[in-house]
């Protein structure tokens, strides 16, 4: 195997590994969020799991961040609660920074 062919290997193995602190990183900061937002909802214990697994699954069927976000001001907006879309993405990009440091043990 030649230097090139090694450093080949390599940089997709890093770039594989990445991705997949990427995905654990999204899907913790999913858990927080639906967490936060089941607190905002009234549901506690058992309830509050169940909504931020579903929050999970919503990115990963949906559009990304985009089906969260809906999924989010749909129900806060059903439940009567005026949390802003804007209050929602600062709640997200303040979860992913927690949820890449949890993920990453604050490699990055």
């Amino acid at each position: 195997m030649t230097t090139f062919d090694e450093r080949e290997k390599g940089y997709e193995a890093k770039l594989a590994h990445d991705e997949e602190l990427k995905f654990r990183a999204y899907a913790r900061r999913n858990k927080l969020l639906g967490l936060w937002a089941a607190a905002k909802l009234g549901k506690s214990g058992q309830a509050a799991e169940d909504y931020a697994s579903g929050l999970v699954n919503a990115q990963i069927g949906g559009n990304g961040d985009e089906a969260v976000s809906t999924k989010l001001h749909a129900d806060f907006t059903a439940a009567g609660l005026g949390i802003s879309e804007h209050q929602i993405q600062r709640e997200m990009t303040e979860l992913l920074a927690k949820a890449t440091l949890d993920v990453t043990g604050g490699a990055h």
